[in-house]
């Protein structure tokens, strides 16, 4: 290429389209990149993998058995493994050690375990070795040798596999049902009683006599509840019996046997024994286990259906909450405002708003909304329950406040933009009509911009859905013990606290107890965190795109 040519190729502007092209694509390189790391690293940990039995003996140790899942090998220099009391053998500059997740924290100490390679023994996979999904403590791995029924043995041997899967299901079962009772039914019970509580602390506020015939209503309903909440009691104490009927008996790979109530278990598989496509099915019922559970063991077990419910809730509160605002400071701005340098400077002050740090928000709402507005609600209107707060605590409601007060600048920025690419005769075409200003507004220049609205509603959810600074202010925990929506009325419960994904994320990854069986569940987590965003922004695209349709021809 000659020095013009070049030139000229230079200044067609041909160099900075092609820089661009090179951006985009490898930005959406590393995007796809990190989505699939997050899902081969999330997913894969729900795949029922095999097990191993080897023998393992260090030097000058004693030669051990281990039984676990492989989850991990690296190199390490012989350097480093000196550092942890380890000598190689002479001449070897280097080794590789694996992480064998050998389960049955209770008897072991730590669910995993590094062996080094130059140790390691003969290495099988016995089709008889037991996984075991427990309550509490983790997996357990062994050998299942008996079922037994209130302590006595009642199969053995190749029985006792089917034995206990008979059992397992009426265990789960029984499991169930207390839950419910405990959950649902007792729940109400409570519900009921408090109520009963705030009726007569009303009654005290206002003044009426002790023994007046409000008491003795409050009274005679306290006890059908009383009476009710005797009888489940009852059934929870039968069910309770009914659970502790039923025991195994595994061999651990220290020869140890050890007795499993059935009560404390899951799930039990044999992964050695298992083709494919019961490998398969089992592994659509983990994903589904995990998506629609409760979390167990500091969140390291169980499901995230809570997280999700909550995280959904929160952000569609939030979209009904900074649309009609963001559209209604947009539309004042833009057609009302007589333009000058205030309206300038209130502008200014908004694209500035979308650049503050989030937690700056957090404060903002924990001090304005929760303590001021929600302490002087609580006053109005809750004061038989004070002291205890009912909106003077964070809760659902404020998070979602939080979160659209973060995002109404995207959608006022939004909003203009889209006002402003309407034409101006179509405006003074509708007035010229007989049309008034807000007849105009309402039933020609909004639904224009209407797509416009939603791009900017569709930032707004894409934003607020990964926030987790300022939710930790005003509403976000660890564990809730409730939902936010049930089937006690108000059945929408506002004030309640809540769980949310990138909460959960931050809590398993850097609060666990357990690090290496929290981090699987760190990328399954954020997978579905990313996948819930896009659905929520794919619903508000199509929606745009319908919109955009509608009023194509009028654009024009």
């Amino acid at each position: 290429m000659t020095n013009k040519s070049f030139s000229s190729w230079y200044k067609s502007g041909s160099p900075w389209v092609w820089l661009n092209a090179g951006a985009v694509s490898i930005s959406l390189v590393m995007v796809v990149g990190l989505l699939l790391l997050i899902a081969v690293r999330g997913l894969s940990h729900f795949w029922p993998a095999d097990v191993m039995a080897l023998s393992y003996q260090e030097p000058g140790g004693e030669a051990i058995t281990l039984i676990g899942e492989a989850i991990d090998t690296e190199e390490v220099s012989a350097l480093r493994l000196k550092s942890t009391g380890v000598d190689l053998p002479e001449g070897q500059a280097s080794a590789q050690r694996h992480l064998l997740k050998v389960g049955n924290r209770d008897y072991f100490g730590l669910d995993f375990r590094w062996v080094n390679g130059p140790w390691m023994g003969e290495i099988s996979y016995p089709t008889d070795i037991v996984a075991i999904e427990r309550r509490e403590w983790g997996n357990f791995y062994g050998y299942l040798t008996q079922v037994k029924q209130q302590h006595e043995v009642v199969a053995d041997g190749d029985n006792a596999w089917q034995e206990l899967q008979t059992r397992l299901i009426r265990s789960n079962d029984l499991v169930a049902q207390a839950k419910k009772i405990e959950k649902k039914d007792i729940g109400e019970i409570n519900h009921g009683l408090e109520q009963l509580r705030l009726e007569q602390r009303r009654l005290q506020l206002a003044g009426v006599p002790e023994g007046a015939i409000q008491y003795q209503e409050i009274e005679q309903e306290r006890k059908q509840w009383d009476v009710r909440y005797s009888d489940l009691q009852q059934k929870l104490f039968d069910l309770n019996t009914a659970l502790n009927r039923d025991q195994i008996m595994v061999r651990m790979s220290d020869g140890r046997e050890v007795e499993i109530p059935l009560a404390k278990i899951v799930e039990v598989i044999k992964p050695n024994a298992m083709s494919v496509w019961d490998k398969l099915g089992f592994y659509g019922h983990a994903v589904w286990k995990f998506v629609s559970g409760e979390p167990r063991e500091a969140n390291t077990e169980g499901g995230i259906f809570p997280a999700i419910f909550g995280t959904v809730m929160m952000v569609m509160i939030m979209a009904v909450l900074v649309t009609p605002f963001g559209v209604i400071a947009a539309v004042y701005l833009k057609e009302y405002a007589t333009q000058g340098p205030i309206i300038r400077l209130i502008r200014i002050a908004v694209n500035n708003l979308a650049g503050v740090p989030s937690i700056v928000y957090g404060v903002f709402g924990l001090g304005f909304f929760v303590y001021f507005i929600g302490g002087n609600i609580d006053d109005l209107f809750f004061s038989a329950k004070l002291p205890a707060p009912t909106f003077g605590t964070p809760g659902l409601m404020w998070a979602s406040l939080t979160l659209a007060i973060l995002t109404v600048p995207v959608v006022i920025v939004a909003t203009e933009e889209g006002l402003s690419r309407i034409p101006r005769a179509i405006r003074e075409g509708s007035l010229a009509l007989g049309a008034t200003k807000a007849e105009t507004l309402w039933r020609t220049v909004l639904p224009m911009a209407a797509p416009a609205m939603m791009t900017g509603l569709i930032l707004a959810v894409a934003r607020a859905a990964g926030e987790v600074a300022p939710l930790m202010m005003v509403g976000v925990v660890k564990l809730a013990p409730a939902l936010a929506v049930d089937t006690i009325a108000p059945y929408l419960h506002l004030d309640r606290q809540f769980m949310h994904l990138g909460f959960h994320i931050y809590d398993v990854g850097f609060q666990s107890p357990n690090v290496e069986a929290a981090r699987p569940l760190v990328y399954a987590t954020a997978l579905l965190l990313v996948l819930i965003i896009i659905v929520l922004n794919l619903a508000a695209i199509s929606i745009r795109n319908r919109l955009r349709e509608n009023f194509k021809a009028s654009e024009s």
